[in-house]
């Protein structure tokens, strides 16, 4: 295993908090919760768990924060359990509620970093489950950068009839158009959902697991596991055990979260299918890790890597299917190969990427649950980074072929994802119309809420590949259809969204990278200077303090921007310098 140049300290920050007189209390604050003598000479390890029974994505992280905990004791170190928040995406989804999704994810960055810098961790072992769960403890384990590693809490088994949270959301929309009953809508409602773990589809949740270990920061098949079961068990325990092993060999993440590692994880969201959360959550990471990562490199790496993976919510299978014929191990090999991964990262397991797959055995002969590369769902990235005369600073597309590579109709306008969603459910959208959803951006929404409920009730109302819809808010995991999201500048702003009106030309072209509306810059111009804001939806609380610091969707949506923090001072005028010095 490398190591950082010696000597290293392995209790580099606990010797802070545990060591000499002046420690005294200190130490007999942890006596309290069970320390021993010898338990201050070991290096101290922070688990982070985001248990909670609020959404089934959580519900078990608890035992697997107790298995990782122990593991951890077991290779020397002496560990210590805390919690931090989770929200539920598919419970608040539609809802006000859903505005606090994307804040939840810098408020479980900074109470991981919080209590790991108070309590002087040396290392770290994080667990998510939901949707913002994991950049949120990505995002932390950058900041801090203590050596560390990532467990995922897995993904749920299918529902009866292989459904899933998705089935449930276009069964809203079946209900609408008259084609499901109320007693089939129920039905689905009772057995999408049979237990423990993340949405289980290609979703956020399975697609952030998987760009997590292929940034490096799991342990091998820690993204392709069910919730329930004795692997994601051992996998906590191993965890336990690695992050001591990177303590001792001072490997910290900035040694693992390279440019080259942050290509590697977009090369294998591509080839899997991945959601478009990914794009804002990587580039989110990667400012956390100070690594220069932008809209464009998604464009870069995206020509040359195939769609290979069938995949739900476009494709046909399930996270489990992949899992049963081997996970994300043997494509990741096979990107290996085709020479689309760098091999020589370095990654939590100690190993670089090359070393870690090296075992790994190909997919069984007759699956068709992942292509090859000779009969791709798609030649390159269903992920397209368009720009243009609505989208100056980009806009991100999730666009597999299958609906199509250009759309143009006309704007169908809303200024809420609620008021859409209506107008979709009673009729009034129709076959042809682009749908525009407005001020649900960073600033504008605030938060960014996801447009699964618009967008699944479209397909379920048989709209799919006759209707395409623009926002500037996001989209979960779950959606598809002709759907572009993260419009930048967005409305709220005063972005070009915010001047479309009921009518006005829209035009999607994955092949030109284009998002354009069929208007004269001058008549831009006079609308704009027309423009006013909307009145802000909170002046206090988290969701105000959000807005003030909140980046645009084409950085990540970071609240803690480096051009702020290191900007310098403006210069004294030599007017004002003469006075303030006469008034000394």
């Amino acid at each position: 295993m490398p190591r950082k140049k010696p000597p290293y300290d392995a209790r580099e920050h606990s010797r802070l908090v545990f060591d000499g007189i002046k420690q005294s209390a200190s130490r007999a604050m942890l006596r309290a919760v069970g320390y021993v003598d010898e338990d201050f000479q070991k290096p101290s390890i922070g688990i982070a768990s985001t248990w909670s029974n609020i959404t089934p994505c959580n519900v078990h992280l608890d035992g697997l924060a107790l298995a990782a905990a122990g593991g951890a004791d077991r290779a020397g170190g002496k560990s210590r359990i805390f919690n931090t928040i989770t929200v539920s995406d598919g419970i608040s989804m539609g809802s006000p509620g859903m505005r606090y999704s994307l804040v939840s994810r810098e408020v479980i960055a900074d109470s991981i970093e919080t209590v790991a810098g108070a309590q002087g961790f040396d290392g770290l072992v994080t667990i998510g489950g939901c949707d913002k769960n994991m950049p949120g403890c990505m995002i932390a384990l950058a900041r801090l950068d203590r050596p560390a590693v990532f467990v995922y809490g897995g993904t749920i088994r299918p529902g009866a009839q292989r459904r899933d949270i998705v089935s449930v959301f276009e069964a809203v929309g079946g209900h609408a158009a008259g084609t499901v009953s109320d007693a089939r809508l129920k039905e689905v409602e009772c057995t999408a959902i049979p237990g423990a773990g993340s949405c289980g589809g290609m979703y956020t949740a399975n697609t952030m697991a998987s760009a997590i270990e292929a940034l490096g920061m799991s342990l091998p098949n820690s993204s392709a596991q069910e919730a329930v079961g004795q692997t994601k068990l051992d996998d906590c325990v191993r965890a336990g055990e690695a992050v001591v092993r990177l303590v001792k060999a001072g490997i910290r993440p900035s040694m693992i979260l390279t440019k080259q590692a942050f290509d590697n994880a977009i090369t294998t969201v591509i080839a899997l299918g991945g959601s478009t959360n990914a794009v804002l959550h990587l580039l989110a990471i990667a400012h956390a890790a100070a690594v220069t990562l932008k809209l464009d490199d998604f464009t870069r790496v995206g020509k040359r890597v195939p769609l290979l993976a069938d995949l739900k919510p476009s494709g046909k299978y399930l996270m489990s299917e992949l899992i049963a014929i081997g996970g994300i191990r043997p494509l990741m090999k096979a990107l290996l190969e085709e020479g689309l991964l760098h091999g020589e990262c370095l990654t939590a397991s100690g190993e670089t990427l090359k070393e870690s797959l090296k075992a790994v055995r190909p997919y069984p002969e007759g699956q068709d649950v992942v292509r090859g590369f000779q009969n791709p769902i798609k030649a390159t990235s269903h992920l397209v980074i368009l720009y243009g005369n609505l989208a100056p600073e980009g806009a991100v597309a999730k666009i597999t072929g299958k609906e199509g590579l250009r759309f143009s109709g006309p704007a169908r306008v809303f200024d809420s994802e609620e008021e859409s969603l209506q107008a979709i459910l009673d009729g009034t959208v129709r076959a042809g119309d682009v749908v525009v959803i407005r001020y649900e951006g960073p600033k504008g929404g605030p938060g960014m809420r996801e447009m699964l409920s618009p967008t699944a009730a479209i397909m379920g109302k048989g709209l799919g590949d006759k209707v395409a819809l623009i926002t500037d808010g996001r989209f979960s995991g779950g959606s598809h259809g002709f759907v572009v999201g993260h419009v930048a500048p967005e409305a709220g702003v005063g972005g070009p969204l915010a001047l479309i009106r009921n009518g006005d030309q829209l035009t999607i072209d994955a092949e030109k990278r284009s998002l354009s509306v069929a208007l004269s810059a001058a008549v831009l111009k006079r609308r704009r200077l027309a423009w006013r804001p909307k009145p802000p939806y909170a002046v206090r609380g988290v969701l105000a303090k959000y807005v003030r610091e909140v980046t645009s969707a084409s950085t990540g949506a970071v609240t803690d921007p480096l051009d702020k923090v290191l900007a310098p001072r403006p210069p004294v005028r030599k007017a004002a310098h003469r006075r303030s010095a006469a008034r000394r």
